[in-house]
C-alpha cells in the first residue's frame, strides 16, 4: 500500500483527537499534525505524550507549522520558540520532520502591498515584502539554519514550505534557502497547489533531488491570472481534491519520476467538503489519492 497521510486540513473543522480517529477509520497510514488544531490542544493543557495512546497504529508523518520563517528581532525569537515546541512534539510522537513556512501568512497584506495600499505605519506583519530576492532568501535561510539546529537537538528535521503569495514562493528559491542554510536535515515540501499556482513547472519538479523532497502535499486549486492576481487561499484553493484545475496526475507522475518513495499527504481547503460528513470526506479523499499515487 502507498504511503498516504492525512493532513488535518482534510477534516477541516474537527479537533486533533477526532482527526486521528478519522484518519484511522478512513484507512490512512499516517497523519500530519498541524496548527492551529495542535496548538489548541497543547494550549488547553494537554501534553504531546497524551496523544500517544490515540496514535497507536498510525504514523505521524510531520508536525507543523512554524509560520513566517523570515522573522527578525523579537519576532525571530518567537519563531524559534515555536520551532522548539513543535520539535518536542515531533520527538515525542515519532514524527521525522517539522514544517516551517515563509510569510507573511496573511495574503491580504501582500495584496495591499502590491496595490500600493500598505502604508509605512501599517502594523500588519509584512515579512520580506519590499526586499530584493537575495535579501529575502537570506532572511529565510538564516532562520531555517537555526531552526534546523533546534530540530536536530530533538532528532528531527525541518521541511520548508514556500507559500504561493509570499516573497519567497518558488521552487528555485526554496532550493537556494536549503543551500544557504547549509544543514543536512532540511528539505522541501512539494505542495502541488503552491508549485502550480506560482508557475513552477513539471520539468522543475522532475529535476528535484529526491532526497530533498520531505513530503508531498496533494492539493488542488482553481485557475488564476498569475500576472495580475495575488494567490488567495480562501478563493483559489476552495475546491475538493480532483475537482480543480491542477492536472494532479501529471504532477504525481513527475514527482514519482524523481524516485521519491516517501509520504503523500492530502491537503484540502474546500468549504463545501468541510461541511460534509468528515469520515465520508476523509475516506473519499484517501481513495482518490491512493488511485493517483498507485
Amino acid at each position: 500500500m502507498s504511503k498516504i497521510s492525512m493532513n488535518v486540513t482534510t477534516t477541516f473543522h474537527s479537533n486533533i483527537i477526532t482527526d486521528i480517529r478519522l484518519a484511522k477509520e478512513a484507512g490512512f497510514g499516517g497523519i500530519e499534525l498541524q496548527t492551529p488544531k495542535l496548538t489548541r490542544y497543547l494550549d488547553a493543557g494537554f501534553t504531546a505524550e497524551s496523544l500517544l495512546p490515540h496514535l497507536d497504529g498510525l504514523t505521524v508523518t510531520g508536525v507543523g507549522a512554524a509560520l513566517d520563517a523570515e522573522r527578525d528581532g523579537e519576532a525571530r525569537e518567537r519563531f524559534l520558540a515555536e520551532v522548539r515546541r513543535l520539535s518536542h512534539v515531533a520527538q515525542v510522537v515519532g514524527a521525522p520532520i517539522v514544517q516551517v513556512c515563509t510569510g507573511p501568512v496573511d495574503w491580504n497584506v501582500v495584496k495591499d502591498f502590491r496595490a500600493g495600499r500598505l502604508a509605512a505605519d501599517d502594523p500588519r506583519y509584512r515579512g520580506t515584502l519590499g526586499q530584493t530576492d537575495a535579501e529575502a532568501v537570506s532572511a529565510v535561510a538564516r532562520n531555517v539554519r537555526e531552526a534546523a539546529d533546534i530540530a536536530a537537538d530533538h532528532g528531527v528535521g525541518i521541511f520548508l514550505e514556500p507559500l504561493a503569495w509570499s516573497n519567497v514562493n518558488r521552487c528555485a528559491q526554496g532550493l537556494r534557502v536549503i543551500e544557504e542554510a547549509g544543514r543536512p536535515n532540511v528539505g522541501l515540501a512539494l505542495d502541488t497547489w503552491h508549485f502550480w499556482t506560482v508557475g513552477d513547472t513539471l520539468e522543475e519538479v522532475a529535476a528535484l533531488p529526491k532526497e530533498l523532497i520531505s513530503v508531498v502535499h496533494i492539493s488542488d486549486g482553481l485557475d488564476l491570472d498569475r500576472a495580475n492576481e495575488v494567490p488567495d487561499q480562501s478563493v483559489h484553493r476552495d475546491v475538493v481534491i480532483g475537482g480543480g484545475a491542477i492536472p494532479l496526475q501529471q504532477w504525481v507522475d513527475a514527482i514519482k519520476s524523481t524516485g521519491y518513495d516517501g509520504w503523500w499527504a492530502s491537503e484540502m481547503f474546500s468549504t463545501r467538503a468541510a461541511e460534509g460528513d468528515l469520515l465520508d470526506v476523509a475516506t473519499t479523499i484517501r481513495g482518490l489519492v491512493e488511485i493517483m499515487v498507485a
